[in-house]
């Protein structure tokens, strides 16, 4: 079974190369950032796009918000292993400066094969590119933490971990937020 999921997702990440999508992203970065983890598991972790630690080992989150993330995950009985964690941007950008609105609608049909060959059963996005993409009009200062139910998928939108590492007020936010995820995970495998 899970072959075959690694096998769909290894045919999604051949298409993004064949499909030379973002060509000027591509030619500034040194990796494509596909994604990491379990392809059966129950949830995804959505973040924005690969930075410089990302770019250079073709793995997302392995810096420092890396560092956070894999934390806050032992912190609920949770390896990463155990996770799939990617990113809507699968390249990094110049300078990580911030995905345009092009790139990320460009990537989007991407991610959105991602998910459906994964079947999560929650999607965590991690901070507000990535929420922007499922829930848009919304505001992450307002609903983060708050699960959403979108056309049969569960949604929760978390802060950014490079956003809340080092500020005290948002990374207190962010474990707090995070240490409802088995809950929520439980709630939706009951049908709530």
């Amino acid at each position: 079974m899970s072959k075959d999921k690694q096998a769909k997702l290894d045919a999604i990440k051949a298409d993004i190369i064949k499909n030379n999508v973002c060509p000027e992203l591509a030619d500034s970065a040194t990796n494509l950032v596909f994604g990491d983890g379990n392809p059966n598991a129950d949830i995804v972790f959505i973040g924005e796009a690969p930075g410089k630690n990302e770019d250079e080992q073709g793995l997302p989150f392995v810096g420092a918000a890396g560092k956070f993330l894999q934390e806050m995950l032992a912190g609920i009985n949770l390896k990463r292993e155990q996770v799939y964690i990617t990113n809507i941007v699968k390249y990094r950008p110049p300078n990580n400066r911030d995905p345009e609105p092009e790139e990320k609608q460009v990537f989007l049909p991407y991610l959105e094969r991602q998910l459906k060959v994964i079947e999560p059963l929650v999607i965590v996005t991690l901070g507000r590119h990535s929420m922007e993409c499922f829930l848009p009009g919304q505001m992450i200062s307002k609903i983060h933490g708050q699960p959403k139910r979108v056309k049969g998928r569960v949604y929760l939108p978390l802060l950014h971990p490079a956003a809340a590492l080092y500020n005290g007020g948002m990374r207190q936010a962010l474990i707090d937020d995070f240490a409802s995820i088995p809950q929520i995970l439980k709630l939706v495998r009951e049908g709530k």
